[in-house]
């Protein structure tokens, strides 16, 4: 690992057709790379990300003691649409910068990502799609267009399609960005503060667990008073873009596997189609990524075991290197999942 060296490059695509009828020009779909593909070209591991994060926080996967181990696996992070990294409101030339920005789907996030593996990695076997919250969502997309690409899928808090709860914390967040004055419908000449900042401090009642406060466990993050969480989540949502935010929020809350020409909406089929080795990974106090509908949908793919994961630590219990406990538990699913145990 230690000659190893995480490379960022950028996929060129020309000019994307969407799920929407609309064309996204000249596509740039931004991926992080370390690893090399071997000769059978069938030890690629594709590690999509989650709302907010760039691809760079999916590195804690990789690595150390972990199975993502890049001296036998090419790993892969793609970015995802519209957060900042690939095309995105933010760093688009011309009429689709800013709120001109199309709509895109979790499908046109993966067709994207599918032709980057056509292209770059000769359309290698895939060993494992593993990501958290939209990144599993894009992980059980690869798994029911590309069932006999993928070979495993493991997908922590997180769904297959946005459940109408779900959809509700979500115009919540939104309604409390796009109030600021400054926002002016996405044409704001500088940044909407107000409103990011509004955005981090509700945000953050929803993504740790009501035990998460109860307990202080946000002790753990060296923090010394709730008072300094919501300031970090303030500052962190201030380096984003408001433009990017909601383009990425508009993905997620539309989110559903079957939203694409192979399946037309038949969610059950779509389900039924990921019969290869796949872990659900729901936390038991997700607020928005319920334990319950992640794994009544778990139980509807041939190929699934759902493992909960006992944790105060909310949704974010899911990410890389978050939560200890949680971290391991997750690497030790990946590692069953490579070496082909099921269970």
């Amino acid at each position: 690992m230690a000659s190893k060296q995480w490379l960022v490059e950028d996929y060129e695509a020309g000019d994307l057709p969407l799920t929407s009828g609309e064309t996204l020009h000249s596509a740039r779909l931004r991926y992080h790379r370390i690893g090399e593909l071997n000769a059978p070209k069938d030890n690629l591991i594709m590690l999509p990300t989650y709302y907010g994060g760039a691809a760079a926080g999916n590195h804690p996967w990789v690595g150390g003691n972990s199975p993502l181990d890049p001296d036998r696996y090419c790993i892969v992070i793609p970015a995802l649409l519209g957060a900042g990294e690939s095309s995105s409101p933010s760093n688009t030339a011309g009429a689709q910068r800013g709120p001109g920005f199309p709509a895109v789907s979790l499908n046109d996030n993966v067709m994207l990502q599918k032709r980057l593996v056509e292209d770059i990695f000769g359309d290698a076997r895939i060993a494992l799609v593993m990501g958290w919250s939209m990144g599993g969502m894009q992980a059980l997309q690869w798994g029911c267009l590309f069932p006999t690409q993928v070979r495993a899928v493991l997908a922590t808090c997180c769904t297959a399609r946005c459940y109408p709860h779900n959809r509700v914390f979500l115009e919540g967040v939104k309604a409390a960005l796009t109030c600021d004055h400054a926002f002016e419908n996405g044409r704001y000449r500088s940044p909407p503060e107000r409103g990011l900042r509004a955005f981090g401090r509700v945000y953050a009642g929803w993504a740790y667990s009501q035990a998460f406060f109860r307990h202080e466990l946000w002790r753990e993050q060296g923090f010394g008073s709730i008072e300094e969480l919501l300031r970090f989540w303030e500052q962190d949502h201030l380096g984003q873009d408001a433009n990017d935010l909601l383009t990425v929020l508009n993905t997620w809350q539309n989110g559903d596997i079957s939203d694409n020409p192979v399946f037309g909406m038949d969610y059950e089929a779509a389900l039924s189609a990921i019969a290869m080795p796949t872990r659900m990974m729901p936390c038991t106090t997700d607020l928005y990524f319920t334990e319950e509908d992640a794994s009544e949908d778990g139980r509807r793919m041939p190929g699934a075991t759902v493992e909960s994961l006992e944790s105060d630590w909310g949704h974010v219990a899911g990410g890389a290197g978050r939560e200890a406990a949680s971290h391991n538990r997750i690497l030790a699913a990946a590692r069953a999942l490579l070496s082909g145990k099921a269970s």
